[in-house]
């Protein structure tokens, strides 16, 4: 999840890159089947129960023993008409029954050759540009698996103007989807920002594993919730070192973050990979459909030099009090908060093809003046994965009958944001009734 705060800074300036992954036809044998789509990067393969959900690693299908799997391999294409399908694909012995699915059709072929060759599955029609994704499952097999693929192949007119996917550079980032954000602009007005207040909420079913829902992002840290798993939960605050390393045993002792309280259950960590820094976090269930708060304090430190702390309140309806995080002490740093925004992110692999969104709503900064002040303009940008259109399935914006804003990826949906688009809520001109000096 660090990636994407970093990321986040990136998307604010241009940032384009061409790593290839809108493919306009590789050499292959058969000139209508001119487009190779990896296996890996692009396809998933989905078990006959919700969670079984397994990724493609190692650049191929090397394992797939069981017939209720589904090999559903995705790719976007920019024009409708026909496309021709298939596959590069081998048996290690005897023959293998198998039939493929897309747009509503099914047509069942055999494989047979024990060295990788296309084999064409037929010719469909493209209603529209979009997402689309071919499944695959297993009939009836001699070997021990059904058998081994490698690539989608595509061509025809559909694919003329480009196929998007995920290319050898982006298969572990493809895999988990694009990372989306919002930066929030702090009225003229304001004097230093002192307090920073939102409100999140995922809607049902929503609340898919992996996924972080970044609620109080400022330039040295992130507040948020996420989904850990099937069965774990946590509300997530974490500051950097301002000690650049990916490996936390690095930093010297006078760059370290320092702990300097704690909430009741808070777990206390260091973190590394991609800036290393303090972590704490609350193992808590939360659940889709409620709206929770999250309030974070920033300010010089009292008494020190050039060291700023960080203080973080969690609020969840169903207790109906404010519960402390963690307090974080950061060196080398004179700040109030800086570079508000929220993202969301998946952070899990395997759950890559699976759509989330969360709403942002009742943005708030009190300043070092007391005056509170309401945030109602929003800038929406996307990760590389998006700029460099590995993947597509990004939105944000605003919902101006709720008049929050909203993120959303993941799932191969085609409903995509433009990337530094800008939006701005109405507003509801009541701030937040907070008696800060009875926070615990």
């Amino acid at each position: 999840m660090v990636r994407s705060v970093f990321l986040f800074f990136l998307s604010l300036s241009v940032f384009n890159m061409a790593y290839g992954c809108t493919k306009q036809g590789d050499s292959l044998k058969d000139p209508l089947l001119n487009i190779q789509v990896p296996l890996e990067g692009n396809c998933w393969i989905f078990g006959n129960t919700p969670g079984a959900i397994q990724q493609v690693a190692d650049y191929k299908i090397s394992d797939w023993k069981e017939s209720n799997q589904v090999i559903r391999t995705f790719f976007r294409v920019s024009n409708p008409g026909e496309i021709e399908i298939g596959i590069n694909a081998r048996v290690s012995n005897g023959e293998s029954s198998l039939r493929a699915s897309f747009l509503g059709s099914a047509k069942e072929f055999k494989v047979s050759n024990h060295s990788y060759a296309e084999i064409s599955i037929g010719t469909f029609d493209i209603p529209s540009p979009g997402y689309y994704h071919l499944d695959i499952t297993g009939l009836n097999k001699q070997g021990a698996v059904y058998a081994e693929i490698s690539d989608l192949l595509l061509g025809g007119a559909a694919t003329q103007n480009g196929v998007n996917y995920s290319d050898k550079e982006f298969f572990y980032w493809g895999r988990r989807g694009p990372s989306v954000h919002l930066s929030y602009t702090v009225p003229e007005q304001a004097s230093a920002v002192k307090w920073f207040y939102n409100e999140v909420t995922v809607p049902e079913s929503n609340d898919v594993a992996g996924s972080y829902f970044m609620a109080n992002g400022f330039s040295e840290g992130y507040f948020g919730f996420q989904v850990n798993s099937g069965s774990e939960r946590r509300i997530l605050f974490s500051v950097w070192s301002p000690y650049k390393t990916d490996n936390p045993s690095q930093i010297p002792p006078e760059y370290q973050v320092v702990l300097l309280r704690k909430g009741h259950e808070t777990v206390i960590r260091e973190f590394g990979n991609e800036g290393s820094g303090g972590q704490s976090f609350l193992r808590y269930n939360w659940k889709a459909g409620l709206t929770y708060r999250f309030l974070l304090k920033t300010e010089p430190a009292e008494g020190e030099t050039n060291k700023t702390d960080y203080t973080a309140w969690f609020y969840a309806p169903e207790t109906g009090n404010w519960r402390l995080i963690a307090s974080w002490r950061r060196p080398f740093t004179n700040t109030f908060a800086k570079g508000l925004h929220s993202f969301l992110e998946n952070f899990m692999t395997e759950t890559g093809p699976l759509m989330r969104q969360a709403f942002y709503g009742n943005q708030w900064i009190c300043d070092t003046n007391n005056q509170w002040h309401e945030l109602t303009r929003a800038r929406f940008t996307a990760d590389a994965t998006a700029r460099a259109k590995a993947r597509m399935d990004y939105a944000g914006g605003l919902n101006e009958i709720q008049d929050h804003f909203f993120l959303k990826n993941c799932g191969f949906f085609n409903e995509t944001t433009p990337v530094d688009s800008w939006f701005t809520r109405k507003g509801g001109g009541i701030h937040p009734d907070i008696d800060f000096s009875s926070l615990p």
